[in-house]
């Protein structure tokens, strides 16, 4: 692997060839993340515009598969709030699996329309929009993009990109920051969505600095010479893109919100998940459906908020279900933040790593206690085991095992 850094991107590395991800337990381990160069941007487009130290509420709208969500997380305090949404339901797994490997426990993630989150007026500090977009900034990766590609697509495209930014634009707050990407060279779906978003709302344009070695360029839109910054793959490092920043302006007060009562553990559940959970967090306990679950204590009135207005696919970290006075712990809790440090950890080789992430059976050299088990490599856990007498459950989810031979 390379050691050059996306010179946008403080935790971005170029890589000389592209690996089998799949086959690195590190990559499961939600060690990191794949994403395109170009798109580690909206890094710039964060710090630049908005302050990082102050507690936030952000909304990544067309989220999936998470590759904005996790940079995003990882800027972020933990007193912030990301509401992670994806429109398409078949789209949410995938996006539910990359913020479960990132393990923080500050992340909303839902499955709604952008006109919903009209229901949340002034709510939001800061909203990403990386749009559903033409893609022609895909030419070069996938030439099979091109024959994909037309004029009527482009004006489709816009007038969806149009609706989206309509209908989310509430739940915006007075001074909050809008910023919209796209991986299209179209100007119908970049400077003129930012002319439209200045004709439409009075938004104002947020000028970006740029270091001349980066090959970015800075263009103007033709009416209200509002800034957008292009990539272009021959000028940089990385494939086509298009981002642009706003402030709004337009007064807008915080909505009255309804709350959903949260409903709390009976004692017995609390004694055995506060167990098994690390006391340096403060956190907040509270049931999905027949599991249990837990987020930051700092987030329990936005939860019942959110939990009131949208349909919400994952909230903090579930821990799993209560069996008599075990809890039968969830993958989500093996790769949080938040795992109690005295839980069992079995250490494993790279080839038993992938035997466990294959969901084949494990052998192991020597005894370990009974009872349930992290399985880590190079000290990241990957997920669950028990351990029993004669042998060892393999509890990696069925749904996430590697399929691949390599």
């Amino acid at each position: 692997a390379s050691k050059e850094q996306v010179p946008w991107c403080t935790t971005g590395r170029y890589l000389d060839e592209r690996p089998s991800f799949i086959a690195d337990p590190l990559f499961h381990a939600g060690c990191y993340y794949v994403q395109e160069a170009s798109s580690m941007f909206l890094e710039q487009a964060l710090k630049q515009t908005t302050d990082l130290n102050s507690t936030l509420r952000i909304l990544d709208l067309c989220a999936s598969p998470g590759g904005k969500s996790t940079l995003i997380n990882s800027l972020i305090n933990d007193e912030s709030l990301l509401v992670s949404n994806e429109i398409i339901k078949t789209r949410v797994p995938p996006l539910s699996d990359n913020l479960t490997k990132w393990g923080t426990l500050n992340t909303i993630v839902s499955n709604n329309d952008p006109k919903d989150f009209n229901r949340l007026e002034g709510y939001f500090d800061v909203l990403v929009v990386d749009a559903p977009c033409s893609g022609s900034g895909m030419f070069r990766k996938d030439p099979n993009t091109i024959q994909q590609w037309s004029e009527s697509a482009v004006e489709l495209c816009s007038q969806r990109q149009q609706r989206i930014l309509a209908d989310v634009y509430p739940a915006l707050k007075e001074d909050a920051v809008l910023i919209y990407s796209t991986c299209s060279y179209s100007k119908e779906e970049n400077e003129v969505i930012a002319d439209w978003l200045c004709d439409e709302f009075g938004m104002e344009s947020l000028k970006l600095q740029l270091d001349p070695d980066w090959g970015v360029q800075e263009t103007r839109s033709d009416k209200h010479q509002c800034f957008g910054y292009r990539f272009y793959p021959n000028k940089v490092k990385g494939e086509g893109f298009f981002i642009t920043c706003f402030r709004k302006k337009e007064s807008t007060s915080e909505g009255k919100f309804y709350k959903d009562r949260l409903p709390s553990l009976n004692k017995n559940v609390l004694e055995i998940v506060k167990d098994l959970t690390n006391k340096k967090h403060d956190l907040y306990f509270f049931p999905v459906g027949d599991e249990y679950a837990a987020i930051d204590s700092r987030h329990i009135t936005d939860l019942a908020i959110l939990q009131a207005k949208l349909y919400l696919k994952k909230s903090g970290v579930r821990l799993g279900k209560i069996a008599g006075k075990d809890l039968i712990p969830d993958h989500e809790f093996a790769l949080s933040l938040i795992a109690h440090p005295s839980i069992n950890k079995i250490e494993v080789s790279a080839a038993q790593a992938i035997n466990y992430l294959r969901k084949d059976e494990l052998k192991l050299e020597k005894q370990y206690p009974a009872g349930w088990a992290l399985i880590t490599y190079q000290n990241y856990p990957l997920g669950w085991v028990k351990v029993l007498p004669s042998r060892i459950n393999n509890y990696y989810p069925k749904e996430m095992r590697i399929l691949k031979e390599f």
